[in-house]
């Protein structure tokens, strides 16, 4: 069975004297399948003992139950978001995004405490599904020479946050996240079908030379066709390839709203879904004997970006102007505090 403390593997690990590692990037596309709701009530979180949190330990008070390979491990809050940072953001990253996505994974997991997908578990180590836990094994695995400076960089940044959650109205948001947004983000209405007033769109700026911006995925003719036949077996390509792209309309974030193919509409997220693109803001080309799309950002494109993050916190932004420019009219607050409330 795989150690469940992140802290306590890492503390073995230093006094096995193993190799320090350097953290890659993460996947960071956990809400793609995640339904945005209403904000949740506030009943149901744990309550936190008075001396605990006048102490500041309040994530190292509360437990979180962890399914991951068809196990269940419980470790402390603390625990679990440094397996989540390390899991879901480059470690190198400057301190301020790394504060912002640990409050971000903290908002994220009590929010999914009281509404869980999973009948025996709070979350899980999906990213897919829940968010991106990485075991110290796993971290180790993953993580390049600078193990001990990443591990407590990110150590730093769940402990410089302790206990802060975002909320809306009281109560606490849906905060999903993404890894870069190509230039401005996107609202949730545009990708799940639902308005969400915390999660709209807003500008992204500093992506630019973000590794995910751009990129290019080039579908041979005769397969393109089949995917579109097989989703619209109405639709007429029949003829010339550069006749079969009709209207296209876009959202506010500058993603593909509706495209028509062979006089049939298709949404942005079923063609990235489709063709296996890294986001729903795209451009099309025809060439001899393929369709060529053109892709800006990775992602859902909702919430926070986290290259965005970034970019601001290289340009002097702490964590609490990142996370209140990507969830509109959030407020931080102490999560020990949401307990109090009737």
């Amino acid at each position: 069975m795989k150690k469940a403390f992140f802290a306590g593997c890492l503390a073995a690990a230093l006094l096995l004297g193993l190799a320090p590692l350097l953290l890659q990037s993460a996947s960071a596309e956990l809400a793609d399948s995640t339904a945005v709701s209403a904000p949740e009530a506030l009943d149901g979180l744990p309550e936190t003992e008075p001396a605990t949190e006048a102490a500041g330990l309040w994530d190292a008070a509360q437990t979180v139950t962890v399914r991951m390979d068809g196990a269940l491990e419980t470790m402390t809050m603390a625990d679990y978001l440094e397996g989540v940072v390390l899991g879901e953001m480059p470690a190198s990253f400057p301190l301020a995004a790394l504060e912002a996505q640990a409050v971000a994974a903290r908002t994220f997991t009590l929010r999914r405490r009281l509404a869980p997908k999973h009948d025996d578990a709070d979350v899980c180590a999906d990213g897919s599904c829940c968010q991106q836990y990485l075991t110290a094994e796993e971290a180790q695995a993953r993580l390049g020479n600078d193990w001990e400076a990443a591990a407590a960089q990110v150590r730093a940044a769940v402990e410089a946050t302790d206990g802060l959650v975002l909320v809306y109205d009281g109560a606490l948001i849906d905060a999903v996240y993404f890894s870069c947004s190509g230039g401005r983000t996107e609202d949730a209405a545009a990708v799940w079908g639902g308005e969400v007033p915390y999660l709209q769109s807003v500008e992204s700026p500093g992506e630019e030379t973000a590794a995910p911006y751009q990129d290019t995925v080039s579908v041979p003719l005769e397969t393109f066709r089949s995917a579109i036949l097989e989703q619209a077996p109405t639709a007429d390509l029949s003829e010339n390839p550069a006749a079969w792209f009709g209207g296209v309309t876009y959202t506010e974030g500058g993603g593909v709203a509706t495209m028509r193919i062979g006089g049939e509409s298709f949404t942005g997220t079923e063609l990235r879904t489709m063709f296996g693109l890294r986001s729903a803001q795209f451009a099309v080309a025809v060439e001899a004997d393929a369709i060529v799309f053109e892709t800006r950002g990775y992602g859902h494109r909702v919430g926070m970006s986290q290259y965005g993050a970034k970019a601001m916190a290289e340009a002097g932004a702490d964590f609490r102007e990142i996370l209140t420019h990507y969830y509109t009219g959030v407020e931080l607050v102490p999560a020990a505090a949401l307990t109090a409330q009737p």
